[in-house]
């Protein structure tokens, strides 16, 4: 008679989960999810194609978490500001889990860059003077909003820096303002669109 399967997939699922959330992904392994279920590391191997594809589901049950326990939060009536607002305090709250997720792990940078993105897309679109702007430029205030709002959090997160939440808003008000309304970050708008100081031979030189 064959033995009757204690450890179900979902165990094994939330014990990933468990493992991520409090230690990162540094030690992701099938010994330290097996030792958070008292069991050998048979059941992980058998329950999932390979360790890619349970970070792959933890980081989605992550993300999950984020949607439900983070990103709901009410700190401003404006979608955009109150999404910024939310991240910020999610690095300053949690940064061991920040840099796990959009730091420190290749898989889980990429996965989270596709989750951030569209989840700012929808929240972009909900701004009456973002709702029917073109995909490109939406894009372009995406990416202009992510870079202040990282700022912030990381100056804050490390003590760089204090301020208050009107300042925050502020801040993140008027970057919005100006990027959906002096469209920057347009190619057209570069006086030189070969001159990328970042990856110049000069620069990497220095």
């Amino acid at each position: 008679m064959a033995r009757k399967k204690t450890i179900m997939k979902h165990d094994i699922l939330n014990a990933a989960f468990k493992l991520a959330m409090r230690d990162g992904f540094y030690n992701f392994t099938a010994r330290k999810i097996a030792d958070e279920l008292n069991c050998s590391t048979q059941p992980p191997y058998l329950e999932f194609d390979c360790m890619a594809d349970l970070k792959h589901q933890s980081i989605k049950k992550i993300q999950a978490h984020l949607l439900k326990n983070v990103f709901s939060r009410h700190y401003d009536d404006d979608p955009m500001i109150n999404l910024d607002l939310a991240y910020i305090h999610f690095v300053c709250e949690q940064p061991m889990l920040y840099r796990t997720l959009w730091i420190e792990d290749k898989q889980s940078i990429e996965e989270m860059k596709e989750f951030a993105h569209r989840l700012g897309m929808e929240r972009l679109r909900q701004k009456p003077e973002a709702a029917n702007l073109p995909e490109e430029k939406l894009h372009r205030i995406l990416v202009g909003n992510w870079i202040i709002a990282s700022g912030i959090a990381n100056l804050m997160s490390t003590g760089y820096i204090k301020t208050t939440k009107t300042q925050m808003k502020e801040i993140l008000n008027a970057q919005l303002a100006d990027f959906i309304y002096n469209d920057r970050f347009n190619p057209a708008n570069d006086v030189d669109s070969t001159d990328d100081w970042f990856t110049s031979d000069e620069n990497l030189a220095i």
